[in-house]
């Protein structure tokens, strides 16, 4: 009956040992998509002005919340990426990142709040990006 036990007690910790052993596999294949960077992308901000009408629609319909928003009109890519209605004026947003991976268009972007000393509207507002590049064919558009 020990004999038995003991057996037990072994496949017990090699089972373990083996479950950590995977999970440690399995952890260290995940990739990190910066890691397959191609190239940075090549963008322009673009005002209201240059804006299409259909987006400018579409950014107005969808402001009141946060939005993530890509348009292809022909050979330009559009990217509008809004934030939501916030409290004052003074806020802007800043594209930290825009880059093409094998199968991706990566873009990171941050809203700014308006700095302390900075002399602000205490009407809601509601900050957006837009940015042209070139269409990439067959890329699907990851938000950070």
């Amino acid at each position: 009956m020990v004999r038995v036990i003991k057996k037990m007690q072994r496949i017990a910790i090699l089972m373990t040992i083996c479950t950590v052993l995977a999970g440690c596999m399995a952890g260290c294949s995940i990739e990190d998509p910066t890691e397959d960077k191609l190239k940075d992308v090549e963008f322009t901000v673009v005002g209201e002005e240059e804006q299409p009408e259909t987006l400018k629609e579409i950014i107005a319909e969808k402001s009141q919340d946060a939005f993530q928003i890509s348009y292809t009109i022909g050979s330009e890519l559009y990217i509008a990426i809004g934030y939501g209605e916030q409290p004052s004026g003074g806020y802007s947003i800043s594209v930290n990142e825009f880059y093409e991976t094998e199968e991706s268009l990566f873009i990171d972007t941050t809203l700014i709040g308006p700095g302390k000393a900075e002399n602000v509207t205490n009407t809601p507002t509601r900050p957006y990006i837009v940015i042209k590049t070139e269409n990439i064919e067959n890329k699907k558009i990851e938000f950070k």
